[in-house]
């Protein structure tokens, strides 16, 4: 009990409890935030099959460096395994040091002519099935709709930092703006988180949904918006309630659950939220490709849905001065078994930056 008492000792005298607003894992079901040791409980991660779209954000030509100016519009590719976050999209980001590359060819939905930016490391994962590569830009003006395979050129190749802060249209015409701030969004911005292993080296970010996306656009100058608008009572909210559904400002999906596995059993739309919006993209030339990817996602223990990263208001610890003195008392606890102490939980007191939450 040692180490408790003193914990709540510095707590007391170093005014180490503050209260933070993160992007959490939040499940809508049971109405609750989750901490990591909840999420990483054996059997909470699940194979799911989701439909996956690598979306064409419309650059705003104005804003383009000279290099990429064009008779066509230029597109930058931006893959994402959660359409329902699509349109609370602000930001683009990319790697600085990563190789771009600008390809003509035809989207394959609509069959109109396009330019099209991502990391040139992933050319073949994007064109694959129905694209061919050809060695002439010529030879991809010959296309017509109905062809058997659909040609594509590489052209000009430029480093991520070159087209940092190009502007684009927002891809969900639906949404609103960020209720402040808006003159920020909407922009490309850069991140070291980026890599080549999967997508387009083009990353989807919704400041409002995920970690690594609140950091980078809190990093980026200017900072880039999430978008957050005004409820009934003033309070700044997602455009996804507490329960899963997305909110009236949303039009034709006000009302829907973000995922179908929060309805009642029998209740849910044949085509989810996550289809719909990869339809209606493909309609609007928004759409570069729509498939589905098997991945592992992390469902609540205690209800087996689906969590969502939301976020919330919630009560931490500040550690960083204590962090030491926290391990070294670790080490006096007869745990039992012993290994608990030594292994995760040992490990997590070693190199943590805070505490999980207390309180929501």
């Amino acid at each position: 009990m040692e180490s408790v008492w003193w914990l709540l000792k510095q707590i007391h005298e170093k005014g180490l409890l503050y209260k933070g607003y993160t992007i959490q894992p939040y499940s809508p079901k049971a109405g609750t935030g989750l901490s990591s040791h909840e999420l990483n409980q054996p059997g909470t991660y699940q194979e799911v099959s989701d439909t996956t779209v690598t979306g064409q954000f419309e650059a705003l030509s104005e804003t383009l460096p000279e290099s990429l100016q064009g008779n066509l519009p230029l597109y930058l590719l931006a893959w994402t395994t959660t359409p329902w976050t699509l349109p609370s999209n602000t930001a683009l980001t990319v790697g600085p040091k990563i190789d771009y590359v600008v390809v003509h060819t035809f989207n394959q939905y609509t069959h109109l002519p396009v330019r099209v930016l991502l990391a040139k490391a992933l050319i073949q994962k994007q064109f694959s099935g129905k694209y061919e590569a050809v060695s002439k830009l010529e030879e991809v003006e010959k296309y017509q709709a109905g062809d058997k395979k659909i040609p594509f050129y590489l052209n000009q190749e430029i480093k991520g930092r070159e087209f940092e802060n190009i502007e684009y249209k927002k891809i969900w015409s639906e949404a609103p703006d960020p209720f402040e701030n808006a003159e920020n969004a909407f922009r490309v911005i850069t991140g070291d988180f980026v890599t080549t292993e999967d997508g387009t080296g083009i990353v989807h970010t919704a400041p409002t949904f995920g970690a690594d996306d609140a950091k980078v656009a809190k990093e980026a100058v200017p900072e880039i918006p999430p978008l957050l608008i005004l409820d009934e009572n003033d309070n700044k909210v997602p455009l996804v309630d507490l329960q899963g559904k997305f909110r009236t400002e949303l039009g034709s999906l006000a009302g829907q659950y973000v995922k179908n596995d929060y309805y009642p059993e029998g209740e849910a739309p044949e085509k989810s939220v996550d289809v719909q919006i990869a339809i209606r993209l493909k309609e609007e030339n928004a759409a570069f490709k729509v498939e589905k990817y098997v991945h592992s996602y992390p469902n609540c223990w205690r209800t087996d849905k689906p969590i969502l990263y939301y976020p919330l208001d919630s009560w931490f610890i500040k550690v960083t001065d204590v962090r030491d003195r926290m391990a070294s008392l670790n080490q006096s606890i007869n745990w039992k078994p012993k290994s608990t102490g030594e292994g995760r939980f040992g490990n997590w007191l070693v190199q943590c930056k805070r505490l999980e939450p207390l309180a929501l």
